[in-house]
């Protein structure tokens, strides 16, 4: 079989590198070795984690805010098979849209372990040990990442687990303790502290969600330890042992001292790593970069002419989003165009509830850098909109060049934060000044009009209604 393009890896990242490539006229092969398409963002990572959120989110209210509101039930149970059953649906339903898009656009798909023969070839080996050679002509390695551990905390699946684990849980993990204070430890912990667990973060630097702009990790570890978090910050696990109805987990305090933890389940919840693992990149002389990565230029391309690389087995943030637009870069490259991607302006997003995100600079990376700037900052308890909704913790914080007015990065806390940050990405793309945004009309009522104030606070001014 020959190709314009083979693609290795069905993630967000692959699956829509082949969806352009196909556009552009390319003829696309794509290979997966699970019987679904979608990687692990569709099948055990974004989709599903976020339907869990959501179903938690609806038994949280009900259990805590719906007398409030007015509406009396009675006491709210928690079904856990019901609850993972929907999860499995959603997951189900999406999978089956990336198929049906592979089939609107004329994609061949492979199901099996592809791996490189030589430069210009692909093998791809079936479940049933049948090999199949794909020629082509470009190729592109998606093949995104896995959950990491260290040593003392490997996951044996049962009570030491993942996040893919985790998502199949049919069960409340009443005591959980929950190894990283990151985005996926707390997104996952916040599901079943909604549903009545005691969750214990065990984390090694002294806050949380330590790469946001430190405002972020502040207001979240409220809003966690009002939904009933305990943080346990400058701590480093020593080992993780499963005793059989629980585990047990020793680390050592800022101190040096020995701490124990005990709960039901581990989640060890410590980062991603690239997935490169049978690829056979020797046998294309491909070179590998840093903590596993493979090595790639500024345009994503290998050190072997035709080869490319995106998503989490390249360098930057292991986002579904910014493997989605490598994929498009790259399938642009190929077809001559000159395609544009600013990484400066990936949002980053934390679904808890409320949620928080962020683009641009953190105030910390600006002082690193020695940047004069100037910041401003609005609660969200300051708005109407989150007076009617009882939805009061949170803020937005606007950091802006303090010569130019240019608006150098974005966080927020907030309902909706994961949508609202989309203002900030938009704006920042045209270089927008503080005062720009400030000068935008928000309709009122509504979580947004937190932007507008926070970047009247930012251009000097006073922000209107604090």
């Amino acid at each position: 079989m020959n190709y314009d393009v083979v693609i290795i890896g069905s993630g967000p990242g692959g699956y829509v590198c082949a969806l352009r490539c196909a556009q552009l006229g390319m003829k696309t092969a794509l290979i997966e070795k699970y019987s679904t398409l979608g990687g692990t963002c569709l099948n055990v990572g974004c989709i599903p984690s976020k339907a869990l959120l959501d179903s938690s989110e609806h038994f949280h209210n009900a259990a805590h805010n719906f007398a409030k509101h007015g509406i009396e039930i009675n006491s709210p149970k928690v079904n856990m098979q019901q609850m993972i059953a929907r999860k499995n649906e959603v997951v189900s339903q999406t999978c089956d849209g990336v198929k049906y898009l592979m089939d609107k656009n004329k994609i061949d798909v492979y199901t099996g372990v592809g791996s490189f023969v030589s430069s210009t070839a692909v093998k791809v080996v079936d479940a049933e040990g049948k090999e199949t050679i794909l020629n082509t002509k470009n190729a592109v390695i998606a093949t995104g990442s896995k959950p990491n551990f260290f040593p003392g905390m490997e996951p044996d699946k049962d009570r030491i687990i993942t996040s893919t684990e985790m998502l199949n849980l049919e069960k409340v993990a009443e005591n959980l303790i929950v190894i990283g204070g990151g985005v996926i430890g707390l997104e996952l912990g916040s599901v079943h502290a909604r549903l009545g667990a005691n969750v214990n973060v065990i984390e090694f630097a002294d806050t949380i969600l330590p790469t946001m702009d430190s405002a972020v990790s502040k207001e979240m570890t409220k809003v966690l330890k009002k939904e009933g978090f305990k943080f346990n910050l400058g701590h480093r696990v020593q080992n993780v042992v499963n005793t059989g109805s629980g585990v047990k987990v020793t680390a050592l305090n800022k101190k040096g001292e020995e701490v124990v933890f005990e709960g039901d389940y581990c989640l060890v919840a410590v980062g991603r790593k690239p997935y490169t693992e049978g690829l056979g990149l020797e046998n294309a002389g491909i070179e590998m970069g840093e903590r596993g990565m493979v090595a790639v230029n500024d345009h994503l391309q290998t050190n072997v002419a035709g080869i490319y690389a995106i998503g989490d087995v390249v360098r930057g943030a292991m986002l579904a989003h910014k493997a989605e637009e490598e994929g498009v870069y790259v399938a642009e490259l190929m077809a001559g165009q000159k395609p544009h991607l600013n990484y400066n302006l990936i949002p980053g997003v934390v679904y808890t509830w409320p949620e928080a995100a962020s683009v641009g600079k953190t105030e910390e990376e600006l002082k690193a850098a020695g940047v004069n700037y100037k910041s401003g900052s609005f609660p969200i308890k300051a708005l109407g909109r989150a007076r009617a909704s009882m939805d009061l913790m949170g803020m937005v914080k606007i950091l802006a060049d303090a010569e130019t007015d240019e608006v150098l990065g974005v966080h927020m806390v907030s309902p909706r934060a994961a949508d609202m940050i989309m203002e900030a990405v938009t704006a920042m793309e045209y270089r927008a000044s503080a005062e720009d945004m400030s000068r935008i009309c928000h309709p009122h009522p509504t979580y947004t009009e937190a932007t507008k104030e926070a970047a009247l606070a930012a251009t000097g001014d006073r922000a209107l209604h604090i």
